[in-house]
């Protein structure tokens, strides 16, 4: 004869299990932003392509780090050389040129200055820009704002189950953090760019970090 087995916790206590599902949130302005930019040239061969690419590109990196971007916060994200093509009807595609391509990401960690090192990119020759998208550098802390707030809205969820019931609240069983912890997903948007606009404006806003509690209660007289 075979027996069911119990779980730990239903093992060895004697009162009513409650579990109760709790989601808070926590919210900063953004202390940090993230962004693409980079250089597309184009030449009837792909090695003068690349040569205007490079040279372009080159004065595009040093006015990054001009801007005080630290070289930690500059990383290459792709290089490209693709020939372009002329289609015409009846007639197999033929090669008109070469389009060259270097693209970086760069993290900008004082955001009072990023309309500012917008600006200095494109007029250094920068013809693709991509972002702003938003975050908070050390979002741990917030997190943790937003899991305290959680408990205290299980904890009171399980107080209102206990009185109603007639019951109190002995103890908590087990707490689990359920569904993750991750930020927003940034809205990433290209922007058409001229270097004869104004400073670019920049609104960071709020971000909003969740946490989601998943604590089982006992009641019991």
């Amino acid at each position: 004869m075979t027996h069911a087995q119990q779980s730990p916790a239903a093992a060895t206590t004697d009162g009513t299990l409650l579990s109760v599902s709790a989601r808070a949130d926590a919210s900063r302005t953004p202390d940090v932003a993230t962004l693409s930019t980079g250089v597309v040239t184009q030449a009837s061969d792909a090695n003068a392509a690349l040569k205007a690419n490079s040279a372009q590109m080159a004065k595009v990196v040093a006015t990054i780090r001009a801007a005080g971007v630290a070289e930690r916060d500059v990383q290459t994200s792709g290089i490209s050389i693709q020939p372009q093509y002329r289609y015409a009807e009846n007639q197999p595609p033929a090669i008109t040129g070469y389009q060259a391509s270097n693209t970086v990401n760069i993290k900008v960690r004082d955001i009072g200055k990023l309309g500012e090192v917008l600006d200095a990119l494109v007029a250094s020759g920068a013809n693709q820009v991509h972002g702003p998208s938003f975050e908070i550098d050390q979002p741990e802390a917030v997190y943790d704002e937003a899991r305290q707030a959680a408990l205290k809205q299980a904890q009171a969820r399980a107080e209102m189950y206990a009185q109603s019931l007639g019951l109190r609240v002995r103890r908590i069983v087990s707490i689990s953090e359920g569904g993750g912890f991750q930020p927003p997903v940034p809205m990433m948007k290209a922007m058409a760019m001229d270097a004869r606009m104004e400073s670019a404006p920049v609104a960071p806003g709020e971000t909003t970090l969740s946490a989601n509690l998943d604590v089982v209660f006992e009641l019991g007289k």
